[in-house]
């Protein structure tokens, strides 16, 4: 496995410190919009879960405990429409970022291998490429990269962060299809399924590239990455799982055991909790959806388009200018958003913003965007 930190980009959240200096000078403070980290209370079922499993003076399991792996199977079957997840098939993780960050590596890429992904894309995708010596490859449609057999990982992101697009069973089929020609894994990143807001999506759920009609009966070749911060409000507890091909999973477990990447225990316990709990799960996406119906309408009233946004945390909104203009013209609200520069070329006329601020910051940013200032 080998790491290439000298090929990354600059971290490109640095560049927003002029414009939240900026932000910050507004009378009535700032409106950070730009992260997606949740601001309400981890559930108390999850606490309680944490609690009785703090008493843990033993290593915990690399591979998770079987209690862990059988709540992520029994969670794709009832949520998910997976009724076919083998828990040996599922690993936890510290976090989804660093097996979006190190999965290339894991799976043995390197130079002159080929890492597909999104043209708009959270930019971990092209820095694991990057760490392993690979690639980077941004493409929308198969076309642009089937029958190559360079291509070794295919990443699929749906819900999109940061377009909150989603992506249909005939379309996850049809990369599944092409990258199996080809010997690739596909990984998935769904940490956004359970937030979504528009149909048919919102009544059918947001399938997984497990689900069996994409999946065609086999895991083989794919994973499914997800993460608890988003649905349970647990990013503090770095709680995230992979699932998919069992053949895949032991191979990653056996590099995590000797590298010691492994899951806190009361955390595993605290995880299993909050997939096994649907209840807190669906109060939250109201919350959310409360901060979507008040914050949708006044963007669009100040003139912004929101495109796609389907599911998720985010409004992904353009006033056909450059998102570095965009960016300006807010932070003088106190308003910080995510420039689109930051998720690829393809997204530089667009600003990604969160639904992750307090109640009172939302409806203060909705004021703001209704006011003439």
């Amino acid at each position: 496995m080998a790491l290439h930190p000298s090929a990354l980009p600059d971290f490109p959240w640095d560049s927003l410190t002029p414009y939240r200096e900026r932000a910050l000078q507004h009378p009535g403070g700032l409106v950070d919009l730009s992260v997606g980290t949740p601001v309400d209370p981890t559930p108390q079922v999850v606490r309680d879960a944490l609690i009785a499993a703090a008493d843990a003076p033993g290593y915990p399991q690399t591979y998770g405990t079987p209690e862990l792996r059988e709540t992520v199977a029994a969670w794709f079957a009832r949520r998910r429409g997976v009724p076919d997840v083998d828990p040996a098939g599922v690993l936890p993780t510290v976090g989804s970022k660093e097996m979006v960050a190190l999965l290339p590596a894991l799976l043995g890429i390197g130079e002159g291998h080929t890492v597909v992904h999104p043209t708009a894309a959270y930019p971990t995708y092209d820095v694991g490429a990057r760490l392993a010596g690979a690639t980077p490859r941004p493409a929308d449609e198969v076309d642009e990269w089937a029958g190559d057999r360079s291509v070794r990982l295919v990443w699929v992101n749906s819900p999109s962060n940061p377009t909150g697009a989603v992506l249909s069973r005939e379309e996850l089929k049809e990369v599944v299809d092409a990258a199996r020609e080809i010997g690739a894994v596909v990984a998935s990143d769904e940490c956004y399924a359970e937030l979504p807001w528009e149909e048919p999506w919102a009544s059918e759920g947001v399938p997984s590239i497990l689900d069996p009609a994409v999946a065609g009966g086999s895991h083989q070749g794919l994973l499914s990455v997800y993460s608890l911060s988003k649905q349970s409000n647990l990013a503090g507890y770095r709680a995230a799982f992979v699932a998919g091909d069992p053949a895949i999973v032991g191979r990653l477990l056996e590099v995590r055991k000797h590298a010691g990447f492994i899951m806190p225990a009361p955390v595993q316990a605290a995880m299993a909790a909050a997939l096994a709990d649907d209840s807190h799960v669906e109060a939250q996406r109201e919350v959310y959806r409360g901060r979507r119906e008040l914050l949708k309408p006044a963007l669009e009233s100040a003139g912004f388009r929101v495109e796609q946004s389907l599911a998720g945390l985010y409004l992904w909104s353009t006033r056909d200018e450059d998102c570095w203009d965009t960016l300006g013209e807010l932070a003088d609200r106190g308003i910080i958003v995510a420039p689109g520069a930051f998720y690829g070329e393809a997204a530089r006329r667009h600003v990604r913003v969160a639904l992750t601020a307090t109640d009172e910051r939302i409806e203060e940013a909705a004021r703001r965007l209704a006011k003439s200032e």
